[in-house]
């Protein structure tokens, strides 16, 4: 996953998604997020449970731990390493579900640049990547060190020539059991290592060159191109 996503939708539109019962704290805003070219580093809608309740926060896209200054702040962790490693120990516990209308890879297809993809679901429903973070808490309010990273796991089938690794996405069922904190962190593992949603629920095609510059924000970075 090269680092790049779409959120344009309403909160509301992605809680709808999910199927939740629960009461939502929402500090994101009621109107349509419209943000077409979302890069690292910036703030992400989230979806995430305290207690019984729902938040969605926006919450900075990279974390790294205290001690490891001397690096960047990944954006993405590997599901064959995410559970074990000592890395992402601190924040393993602390899950969240990342909503996204589509996310963009770039493929080296022979030209002077590499060709940008838009790749959504099939259905046009949100796409719900797991990931985990340093979170919000709702009573001492957003931290300075808090953040998230989504869990990305190898493609398969024709995704493959788009880019070898992709978001771990859930359906609505996985997703509500993802982010209960009652899920024990072995089924939450076994869950993104055999239960992701498969290839074949995606479309891609390509689309403007103009979205590899953060600095274009338009709705026409959607659109596909010949």
């Amino acid at each position: 996953m090269c680092g790049r996503l779409s959120q344009y939708s309403g909160i509301h539109d992605f809680v709808a998604a999910l199927s939740m019962p629960n009461a939502l704290a929402n500090s994101v805003g009621e109107l349509p997020l419209e943000r077409y070219n979302v890069a690292p580093s910036t703030q992400v809608a989230l979806l995430h449970l305290q207690g019984d309740l729902l938040h969605a926060d926006l919450v900075r896209w990279g974390w790294r731990p205290h001690w490891a200054k001397d690096r960047a702040a990944p954006i993405n962790a590997r599901v064959e390493k995410v559970a074990h490693g000592p890395f992402f120990r601190a924040i393993w516990p602390h899950r969240a579900i990342t909503p996204v209308d589509n996310w963009f890879e770039w493929v080296d297809e022979g030209g002077p640049k590499k060709q940008p993809y838009l790749i959504r679901r099939r259905d046009g429903s949100p796409v719900l990547c797991a990931a985990i973070g340093q979170l919000p808490d709702s009573d001492e309010g957003p931290g300075e060190h808090d953040g998230f990273v989504i869990i990305t796991a190898d493609s398969a089938g024709g995704m493959v020539d788009i880019h070898d690794r992709r978001p771990v996405v859930l359906t609505p069922d996985l997703a509500r059991e993802w982010l209960d904190p009652a899920t024990p962190k072995e089924r939450a593992e076994q869950m993104l290592l055999a239960q992701g949603d498969d290839t074949d629920i995606f479309e891609w095609f390509k689309v403007s060159m103009n979205v590899g510059n953060v600095k274009n924000k338009g709705e026409d970075l959607i659109e596909k191109v010949l």
